[in-house]
C-alpha cells in the first residue's frame, strides 16, 4: 500500500556534470533574464554566506519544524548535490544548524536551500559550503516526519524536481531544468559579453543612452519644456 507522503524515493536522474559545471560563474541575473525572468526563487530565501551555489537538485519535503526526512537526504545525497528542503516557508523552527551542515560539507554535498529557517548562523556565516534559508532562528526542530525524498517540491514559489540545475549567488537563486540547459547556457554566456562590452562603454563615457528617449516616446510619453 502506498504512504503518500511519507516515502523515499532512492533513484535520481542527474545532468552530465559538464553541463553544470559550465554555468559556474555565471550572474543568477544573467540567467534569469535569459529564461524571462522566470523561475527565480522567491527574495525572501536569502544567502546565509557568501559562496556561490551551484549543483543538482536532491529535494526533500518536510512537514515544518521537522527535520527526520532532511537528516537521511543527507545520507543519501551524492557529492555535487544541492539539498533543497520544502519547509513551507515555515521559520517558527530551524531544521538545520552547524553540525548537520559540517556532516555534509565532509559527505560532498554542495549546498543547501532551505524554504523554511535554520540556526547557528554565525558559524554558517564562515563555512565554505552554501546555504539559502527563508529566516534564522534558535528554536530546533523536531524528528517524527512525515515528508519525502526525491519528489518535486515548491520552493520559493519555484516547482523544483530532483536532478533540477541551481545556481546561486548573491542576489538569489535560479532554477534551470536540464532539458533547457545548453540553449539557456549559450544564451547566458553571451549576455555576459554582451555587458561587459556594456561596462567597458560606461568606463569610457560612451555608453549609447538614446534608447531611453525612444522608449518613451514609442510608449507615448508627453516631455513638455
Amino acid at each position: 500500500m502506498a504512504n503518500v507522503g511519507f516515502r523515499i524515493y532512492s533513484k535520481i536522474e542527474r545532468p552530465d556534470r559538464k553541463l553544470v559545471e559550465g554555468f559556474a560563474g555565471i550572474p543568477v541575473a544573467n540567467i534569469g533574464d535569459n529564461i524571462n525572468r522566470q523561475f527565480c526563487l522567491d527574495a525572501k530565501i536569502r544567502p546565509m554566506n557568501t559562496v556561490p551555489l551551484l549543483g543538482t537538485a536532491f529535494t526533500v519535503r518536510s512537514r515544518p519544524g521537522d527535520n527526520l526526512l532532511l537528516h537521511k537526504a543527507i545520507d543519501m545525497a551524492d557529492a555535487g548535490d544541492i539539498i533543497v528542503v520544502d519547509c513551507q516557508g515555515d521559520t517558527v523552527n530551524s531544521v538545520i544548524g552547524e553540525l548537520m551542515i559540517s556532516w555534509a560539507y565532509g559527505r560532498g554535498i554542495a549546498g543547501f536551500v532551505i524554504d523554511g529557517a535554520i540556526r547557528d548562523a554565525d558559524a554558517i556565516r564562515t563555512m565554505n559550503i552554501p546555504v539559502y534559508a527563508a529566516g534564522v532562528t534558535p528554536k530546533g526542530p523536531y524528528k517524527d516526519g512525515p515528508g519525502e525524498i526525491n519528489v518535486t517540491i515548491s520552493c520559493g514559489g519555484v516547482s523544483i524536481k530532483p536532478g533540477d540545475i541551481l545556481v546561486g549567488d548573491g542576489d538569489g537563486l535560479v532554477v534551470i531544468d536540464p532539458k533547457e540547459a545548453p540553449e539557456i547556457l549559450a544564451k547566458a554566456k553571451a549576455t555576459v559579453a554582451k555587458e561587459a562590452g556594456i561596462m567597458e562603454d560606461i568606463i569610457n563615457k560612451k555608453w549609447d543612452r538614446s534608447w531611453v528617449d525612444k522608449a518613451l516616446r514609442d510608449k507615448g510619453c508627453e516631455f513638455i519644456d
